[in-house]
């Protein structure tokens, strides 16, 4: 099947999309990630898991499976990470009363409180990264690798030769 020009500009815009909405993941969930560690001693992670347990009504008694279905993570990352957690008093493990095999995660009076206090911190880098309009993601060159590399080259040739601009 041959490609048309059309087709190619389609691809290459949905490609380019594409790289932007990770680039920013990326970009948000490193701000993220060094705001909550710096002013709260949490990852974003575990930072996720406490504002997951959070917004759980007192009567529910979520199972480590439901925060595995809403958290993007492993279930064995997420066991560890719940093992921290509990570590530092931020959450308890509890026996499943209606399936001993499952266990149920509450958030401790000190884990509301440290949640309590992350929040903001998360709302602001939040609304920081995600303002309309924003004149870093702008102003950020839409450039692919191949683009990159090619304007290395071209740079590294004209110091090679010693040509100026």
């Amino acid at each position: 099947m041959e490609t048309t020009a059309v087709g190619t500009r389609v691809d290459r815009a949905l490609v380019d999309q594409w790289r932007e909405l990770t680039a920013r993941q990326v970009r948000i969930g490193n701000a993220l990630e060094q705001a909550l560690e710096q002013q709260h001693g949490l990852s974003c992670q575990e930072f996720e898991v406490l504002d997951q347990l959070a917004e759980c009504a007192p009567e529910d008694k979520p199972r480590v499976q439901d925060i595995a279905d809403v958290v993007s993570i492993t279930q064995s990352a997420l066991s560890r990470l719940i093992g921290r957690l509990e570590k530092q008093g931020l959450i308890e493990r509890r026996l499943c009363e209606v399936d001993r095999r499952g266990i149920n995660v509450f958030l401790t009076d000190a884990g509301r409180a440290r949640h309590a206090t992350a929040r903001p911190t998360y709302c602001e880098v939040l609304a920081g990264q995600l303002a309309p309009g924003d004149a870093a993601d702008a102003a950020a060159p839409k450039r692919g690798l191949g683009e990159i590399l090619e304007s290395r080259r071209d740079t590294s040739d004209r110091h090679r030769y010693g040509a100026t601009e």
